[in-house]
């Protein structure tokens, strides 16, 4: 049986190169060795999509890319997993994105040149992109230059279309506070960020009261923890849930992934322990192997997944 539409993403695509198994960081000056390397599709958008394709869901893709091997990589990276790219612009005069992404098995550091990901703009997004779809999905607002001043319109939009929204802005490479992403969260029904994240956003150091505080302005918000877990807020209710014990191998993307097993529960009527439960096991997958795309589950991986993590319990 045929999937209907159900998921668009707008965002955008780079290639990730990674060096995993890196002992510490790198320091100017000098070098460290990794245990291995790998070319990876890249991007928070195109993580989520993935990890919610392989979950069972149709997923759309708009974005921009350069004519090069990264764009036609991200390309057919995306069309393997059957995610539809009939909306993704491919400029001659741009280049595709990058990031050098440096693994440790706790953290990793990155370096990303933009490109196109800082161009693609509100006129290359098609008026009628909601129609047929479920959730929006929109993410990497700092990065995403020229698209920022329209990520309300566009969560509104989806939601005057009739489909849910979620939002997920990542880390400010400048690591400063952007009071207009205050302004996004009230447009989204879910708002997702790290603990970093959610104390920067709201300036409170208690990451509770900080949940608390943004609870106010979206209906559902979940608060990343690491392999400490996630913590959510849903109409003043609050949910904590522990972290997967797993080896792992590379955190690039996990919290994508995370979103992903998300929303999945979500629309799925999962209620918010469900949720969160949902997007641990999906975020500790996928930091299972390198990559953010090649460790997300399955419906059926997942089942078993959580199955045996309860009897280990």
């Amino acid at each position: 049986m045929a999937k209907s539409n159900e998921i668009v993403v707008i965002g955008e695509l780079n290639v990730d190169l990674i060096a995993s198994g890196v002992g510490t960081g790198p320091v100017l000056g000098s070098e460290v060795l990794a245990d291995d390397f790998n070319v990876a599709l890249g991007s928070a958008s195109a993580i989520f999509a993935c990890g919610i394709a392989r979950l069972g869901h149709s997923v759309t893709f708009v974005s921009r890319i350069g004519n090069d091997d990264f764009g036609h990589f991200c390309l057919e990276s995306l069309a393997k997993r059957d995610i539809a790219t009939d909306r993704i612009e491919i400029d001659v005069q741009s280049k595709t994105g990058v990031t050098v992404v440096v693994s440790t098995a706790d953290d990793r550091a990155m370096v990303t040149f933009l490109g196109a990901i800082a161009e693609l703009s509100l006129s290359e997004v098609p008026a009628d992109i909601f129609r047929g779809h479920k959730h929006l999905h929109l993410t990497s607002y700092y990065l995403q230059k020229s698209l920022q001043a329209d990520f309300a319109h566009l969560l509104e939009s989806a939601k005057a279309a009739g489909a849910t929204t979620s939002f997920d802005p990542n880390s400010d490479p400048n690591q400063g506070r952007d009071e207009k992403v205050l302004e996004i969260c009230r447009h989204t029904d879910i708002l997702f960020l790290n603990e970093d994240e959610a104390r920067l956003l709201t300036g409170v150091n208690d990451i509770e009261a900080a949940g608390r505080e943004l609870n106010e302005l979206c209906p559902t918000v979940a608060i990343k923890l690491g392999a400490k877990g996630a913590i959510g807020f849903q109409n003043s209710s609050t949910a904590r849930v522990e972290g997967f014990k797993i080896d792992a191998v590379d955190s690039t993307g996990a919290g994508d992934s995370f979103a992903a097993g998300f929303v999945h529960a979500f629309l799925g009527g999962g209620d918010l322990r469900e949720c969160l439960t949902i997007g641990n096991a999906c975020g500790a997958f996928s930091a299972s192997r390198p990559g953010g795309t090649d460790g997300q589950p399955d419906p059926e991986e997942l089942e078993r997944f959580l199955m045996y993590a309860s009897l280990r319990a």
